[in-house]
């Protein structure tokens, strides 16, 4: 695993990439995290919409004890206006970390460029990988994290988040988070890991000396 920590400066000959690809290799898929699916994944919007529900409603059952309907009501409004503020600055995060990222498989590494304040350019050849697990959501997004092999050089957990998989600081493993159609991409990553031939469509037989077409 190769890092570029000063890229940010430097022109990009090939988007996502610090330097043109090099004769027979070629870029199979590029991408980035959704920033909605982000948000939620990596910035957990979903825990902390709970948290400001939950005290709001706590903060209203005891305004209601000594106070009125209206009181109870003008707390949780006040409560639901500082969430919605939250919130949006959570999204607005993820939107500018999403617009940073470009993922990218070719037919010999998985590359990462990441970082919105500082841009980490991020580069595993595939026969360094030595898994890549997907996990996956209902709506067809995902994450699949890369385990590197070798001796290669490793960056700290808070350096790669949130491209990175959840509640593994101690052995950090890049990845490619929040994506869509990410058991599709799986699949392109597990067949050029392996050499695996990729499928394509049968030619049709040729057809017997001295027979006539079809109509």
């Amino acid at each position: 695993m190769t890092t570029r920590p000063d890229d940010d400066i430097r022109p990009e000959p090939v988007r996502g990439l610090p330097e043109a690809l090099p004769p027979g290799e070629r870029i199979v898929w590029q991408g980035a995290p959704s920033p909605w699916r982000l948000a939620v994944d990596a910035l957990k919007a979903r825990w902390i919409a709970g948290w400001f529900a939950l005290l709001a409603f706590w903060r209203a059952g005891a305004t209601l004890a000594d106070g009125t309907w209206a009181d109870a009501g003008r707390v949780v409004a006040t409560y639901a206006l500082i969430c919605g503020i939250a919130l949006a600055i959570l999204f607005g995060c993820a939107w500018i970390m999403a617009k940073a990222t470009v993922y990218t498989l070719t037919t010999h590494r998985v590359a990462m460029r990441i970082g919105a304040a500082l841009t980490l350019n991020l580069q595993m050849p595939l026969d360094r990988i030595g898994a890549a697990d997907l996990a996956l959501s209902r709506s067809g997004h995902g994450t699949i994290a890369f385990q590197p092999i070798g001796r290669g050089e490793r960056l700290s957990y808070w350096h790669l988040w949130p491209h990175a998989r959840p509640w593994h600081a101690r052995e950090p493993q890049p990845a490619f988070r929040s994506i869509a159609e990410a058991a599709e991409v799986a699949d392109l990553i597990a067949r050029h890991a392996t050499g695996a031939p990729v499928p394509r469509p049968a030619a049709a037989p040729a057809p017997m000396p001295g027979a006539v077409p079809a109509e």
